[in-house]
């Protein structure tokens, strides 16, 4: 199909409207899971994002003839909830001025708040026209439709950018990442911390020992059906128990579709205790990066969140070479144990010109306070630069 062919937008109502081979043609095999045919698949045929709980599937796809060249995960929402990209005090300047917020579209990925590529090209493609292509049809199709705005979450930084060049507002937040320059095990990790603060880490990890709970990860032939019925009661009770903010949004199918369309991507991390598992924390793994998705328990004992959410996967990223640990949304507490402060974008348009400076108003005040949130992050962290003196790089 020549590259000149005239393009044809199609609006996807659910991603199961175009083959999952075509769609992961545009995706490429080292993308991350979360915007996947599978992944996309597992939310809406499982009842987790569909219409009925305000995820509407609005996918844009441009089309060579009967080639999929280029497309956008896209949702019309009526909340903001499942975003960590947040809004609501938009929403509420926008009743105030007597003004719809809701619908909107948001281009990303449903209860997915990790970096991914929004705009899917197809090889040889030309990226940039195509980028802009769809950018163009997530506007026209949002105004067409009686939304408010426009919201690109989570997109990568030459993306943001892009954004911003064709004038929507760009949102630089932060998230706290797991970040590996080339340890040679668990101890060139710890070293990186003063006397005080590696004696707390050794405290905290070495607490499951003596509380007699044995922590080990479960992946590929291993995982079974009682693993994923196990990720979703550790997610619900999460969710219960942090009240009106804690509204189970995924159902128990969502994880069994997860567990079985991408075997080689999920993890489950369990902790048992007298031969019976009381927490565990649900994982996509890449050889690049590990993802850390939802955790629950169902016995608390001190220190048990810390070890299986984040030192025992600390430990194996080490032990697998992999560059980055993304533990998701939130979690200051992370940045005690190592986990650095790391930007992630959004792009943000709203139709209404009276809200749009609003917002845009209210984005510089936020981005002048977030050197200042980096630079205390960083102080907290109180990582030493790598190498160490006389540790050397890690080779090979």
């Amino acid at each position: 199909m020549a590259a000149d062919s005239p393009l044809r937008l199609r609006m996807l109502e659910s991603i199961t409207d175009v083959p999952a081979s075509a769609w992961d043609a545009l995706v490429g095999p080292d993308a991350p899971p979360f915007i996947r045919h599978a992944w996309l698949s597992a939310m809406e045929e499982s009842g987790s994002a569909q219409p009925e709980t305000g995820w509407e599937p609005q996918h844009l796809t441009l089309w060579r003839g009967k080639n999929l060249v280029a497309a956008s995960p896209a949702y019309r929402k009526n909340h903001s909830m499942g975003e960590y990209i947040y809004d609501f005090s938009w929403a509420s300047a926008a009743e105030r001025l007597g003004i719809e917020y809701y619908p909107k579209l948001v281009v990303g990925a449903p209860l997915s708040p990790a970096t991914s590529p929004r705009f899917l090209i197809a090889p040889g493609e030309d990226v940039s026209a195509l980028r802009l292509a769809l950018i163009q049809a997530a506007l026209e199709s949002a105004r067409e439709g009686g939304c408010s705005s426009v919201h690109f979450l989570y997109p990568q930084e030459d993306e943001a950018e892009l954004l911003e060049q064709q004038g929507l507002a760009r949102r630089i937040t932060l998230q706290f990442h797991w970040k590996n320059p080339g340890y040679r095990g668990y101890d060139d990790y710890l070293a990186r911390f003063d006397s005080k603060r590696r004696s707390q880490l050794k405290r905290e990890r070495g607490a499951a020992a003596t509380q007699g709970i044995v922590i080990r990860t479960v992946r590929g032939q291993e995982l079974g059906p009682e693993h994923a019925q196990r990720a979703f009661r550790f997610y619900e009770a999460t969710c219960e128990s942090r009240g009106p903010w804690g509204q189970v949004q995924l159902t128990e199918d969502f994880f069994v579709r997860a567990f079985r369309s991408l075997p080689e991507t999920v993890e489950l991390v369990q902790a048992e205790h007298k031969g019976k598992v009381i927490a565990g924390a649900f994982n996509l793994a890449t050889p690049e990066r590990l993802y850390g998705r939802y955790w629950g328990c169902f016995e608390e004992h001190p220190f048990l969140h810390f070890h299986v959410c984040l030192y025992h996967s600390v430990d194996e990223c080490i032990q697998a070479g992999r560059k980055v640990f993304e533990p998701g949304a939130g979690g200051e507490h992370k940045i005690a144990r190592g986990f650095e402060p790391t930007a992630v974008h959004s792009a943000h348009l709203l139709f209404d010109k009276t809200l749009d400076r609003a917002v845009r108003d209210f984005l510089r005040r936020e981005h002048a306070h977030l050197q200042p949130a980096i630079e205390q992050a960083e102080d907290l962290a109180g990582l030493k630069p790598w190498p160490l003196p006389g540790q050397g790089r890690a080779t090979g």
